[in-house]
């Protein structure tokens, strides 16, 4: 009896490696999953380098206007200016392996799962990330000499009661009005019991008052001019591990509001795919990655809610 010619779906033409084709599918899949389920990627600034572990972004103040004296010289004023620097973080992946006999035996497309779930798994971290660095930056000072500093809001009830957390962005983008921050691109970033406890709140999402958002939905858009975010990463617990730079204590924190500006992420290496069949252990391992770091870059532009 011969044996059967087996088709394999995964080649390009019928040669080289069986889940050459596969890659590309397992590919978008991951940049499609960490793009629906990241939350800051648009959210604030990104920057690309080709090489090195760093990148310095300048930092300057305002310039003042004078009246001026006839006949006196004109020969410019002293503005103090600064930098901050992000550096790349060692590489992060999400890696899976997926052994041929369990494929085969699978009811289901186990690689569309794990694709999902991959890209998931960076897009959280990308997230966390950057709202531990935005509660950083609240609590910051001034980058420059003159300028201003992060800021925090206190109140006992704004993790229980939509009225005064709606009241408390409300105060944050007074806040970030005082100090000069462009009222573009402003979010507030809160968890989602917050985030349901404002849907259900008449007061903001009236449309007589002119609130934004929809009771049947859930939805909630803007309050003071301020986007309204759903991030189930921000932080309410003492953050130890993970990075240094982005530990945080944020046990009390409430909501974060940020303008674009906040915070910046510096990429080395973007989000990329690496698969590779195994023949010693009969599968393949597939690796999701990306290189990049995050950083404070204007502190004056970030107010933490904070219940204590």
């Amino acid at each position: 009896m011969a044996n059967a010619t087996v088709i394999s779906l995964g080649q390009d033409n019928g040669a080289g490696s069986v889940d050459q084709l596969f890659l590309k599918l397992f590919s978008g899949e991951v940049l499609v999953a960490l793009e629906e389920t990241c939350v800051t990627k648009d959210k604030h600034l990104i920057k690309s380098i080709k090489n090195g572990k760093s990148a310095s972004f300048p930092a300057t103040w305002k310039l003042a206007a004078s009246y001026h004296t006839p006949g006196a010289e004109i020969v410019g004023q002293a503005v103090n200016a600064s930098e901050r620097v992000i550096t790349i973080d060692d590489l992060l992946i999400a890696d899976s392996f997926i052994a041929n006999i369990d494929e085969a035996k699978s009811a289901y497309d186990a690689r569309s799962i794990y694709s999902t779930e991959s890209g998931r798994a960076l897009a959280n971290a990308w997230d966390k990330n950057v709202l531990q660095t935005g509660i950083l930056a609240a609590r910051a000072s001034a980058t420059v000499t003159g300028a201003n500093g992060g800021s925090s809001l206190v109140h006992a009830d704004y993790k229980t009661v939509a009225a005064t957390l709606a009241a408390g962005i409300f105060s944050a983008a007074q806040k970030l009005d005082e100090k000069d921050v462009s009222e573009n691109d402003r979010y507030a970033f809160i968890r989602p019991a917050q985030y349901y406890l404002l849907a259900q709140s008449t007061g903001v999402i009236n449309k007589d008052w002119g609130g934004s958002g929809v009771y049947a939905e859930g939805t909630v858009l803007k309050i003071a001019g301020v986007h309204i975010v759903k991030a189930n990463h921000l932080p309410i617990t003492n953050v130890t591990t993970g990075p240094t730079a982005y530990r945080v204590d944020a046990t009390n924190t409430a909501f974060l509001v940020m303008n674009k500006m906040a915070v910046g992420t510096l990429k080395l290496l973007d989000l990329a795919m690496e698969a590779a069949y195994d023949i010693r252990r009969q599968g393949t391992l597939v690796v999701s990655k990306y290189a990049m770091g995050h950083g404070i870059l204007r502190p004056e532009c970030a107010v933490e809610g904070k219940t204590a």
